[in-house]
């Protein structure tokens, strides 16, 4: 009996319970049979020494803590499901349920559905990707029976003339994408800036700043392709923002060999402000003609709520000069609001600093939004309406044609 009490003394004072104290290991290590008995025999021993019982409560502890920990593991497992795979799973119950959901979404895409204030917000968000879906896969649609239309052409034509037409095509592209090219560089050291306020992204939604970029996108091509472009710089630029994560998917390698000036600077620290003016619809004076020493800003926002007087109160904050488009001067406008998309505005100041003529630069308006063109200002096709009325009506009939004749005389 000695012998054994001897033996298990040895055992108590072994290193093994600080090293399993200190790793957390867990009740597997000893059986609960051995555990009973080590107590037993301990007790036995009268000659037992208070740091061996001090060991004993260790190893108890050492052993609640292994089950709390087991027992921890068990409950904590099923609520540590990761988020997105939770989110998926939301899809899914969506899409059985009947509802707008696209069919493919990247993680990134379920990282901004997540992030949706609301449940709303939520079924918003996942109608638009589906929306998109569509669309991307009816243009997919359409290029591959354009293209089946255009192999069917070519077995019908001669195979000598389509070699010659198809060299020209390629040595026609490569050249005009150099000349191109060529004019973007130039417009870099000696054309006239035209800054794009890329500060807007708090103020729209996803959607928004997507339909902004592809917007910003034709604009770049519209300007590289003109015979004068101007040298676009997009100020208040902010690296790893939704703005350069869109651009990346419409340009991807191309993004960095752009010709034009991106900054996260403000435009009053790299111009002079009494040569900005920045355009916006909202502004109570009307741009007569086109500066060519002037540098003209564009809000870079596209917002389906019309959010009214954002950027002239960013334009007054800042104390620069604004200035509106005379569209009511030049065009009979029907309906809508007088807001245009970032390419027409393009378009527009494009046209304007080659010709000089409004007519001309405000083809570019949308003709869903004007009656016509006219000559004279609104104000006096009031005055004629008015004339015309009272014509009918017959009061002062004599009077009313004196006038009529004296103000419109016949040419």
């Amino acid at each position: 009996m000695q012998s054994a009490n001897m033996l298990l003394r040895k055992i108590v004072r072994s290193p093994v319970l600080p090293f399993t104290a200190q790793h957390g290991m867990k009740k597997d290590l000893f059986p609960l049979s051995r555990t009973l008995s080590l107590s037993l025999c301990l007790k036995q021993d009268k000659s037992c020494e208070p740091s061996e019982k001090l060991d004993l409560d260790e190893w108890k502890k050492v052993m609640k803590s292994g089950l709390q920990e087991e027992v921890s593991e068990t409950v904590s497992e099923p609520k540590e499901l990761s988020s997105l795979a939770a989110a998926r799973q939301t899809l899914e119950m969506w899409r059985l349920a009947g509802r707008a959901v696209p069919e493919k979404i990247s993680e990134e895409q379920l990282k901004t559905f997540m992030e949706c204030p609301s449940k709303s917000a939520k079924k918003k968000y996942l109608k638009y990707l589906h929306l998109r879906e569509l669309y991307k896969k009816n243009d997919k649609r359409k290029m591959d029976e354009k293209r089946q239309r255009k192999l069917e052409a070519q077995d019908q034509a001669s195979e000598t003339d389509e070699t010659k037409k198809s060299s020209f095509v390629c040595l026609w592209s490569s050249t005009m994408d150099k000349a191109y090219n060529w004019r973007a560089a130039q417009s870099m050291i000696f054309g006239q800036p035209l800054v794009f306020d890329m500060s807007y992204e708090k103020e729209m939604s996803v959607r928004e700043v997507a339909n902004t970029v592809r917007q910003l996108v034709l604009s770049e091509s519209c300007n590289r392709r003109s015979v004068d472009p101007f040298h676009i710089h997009f100020c208040n630029f902010k690296e790893d923002s939704l703005y350069q994560r869109e651009f990346i998917k419409h340009y991807r390698e191309a993004w960095g060999r752009l010709l034009i000036t991106v900054t996260d600077q403000c435009y009053t620290e790299i111009f002079p402000k009494d040569k900005l003016i920045y355009l916006t619809a909202d502004s109570p004076k009307v741009m007569k003609t086109f500066d060519h020493d002037k540098i003209y800003i564009v809000g870079s926002m596209v917002d389906k709520s019309i959010k009214t007087g954002l950027s002239l109160a960013r334009a007054k904050r800042l104390g620069l000069e604004t200035a509106a488009l005379p569209l009511e001067k030049y065009l009979l406008w029907s309906t809508g609001a007088k807001n245009l998309t970032l390419d027409q505005m393009m378009h527009i100041l494009l046209t304007l600093k080659d010709t000089a003529d409004w007519k001309k630069a405000l083809e570019f308006v949308p003709r869903r939004k004007y009656r016509g063109f006219v000559n004279k200002p609104v104000k006096e096709l009031k005055k004629t309406l008015d004339l015309i009325n009272t014509l009918k009506l017959g009061k002062g009939r004599e009077e009313v044609e004196k006038q009529f004749a004296k103000n419109y005389p016949k040419k």
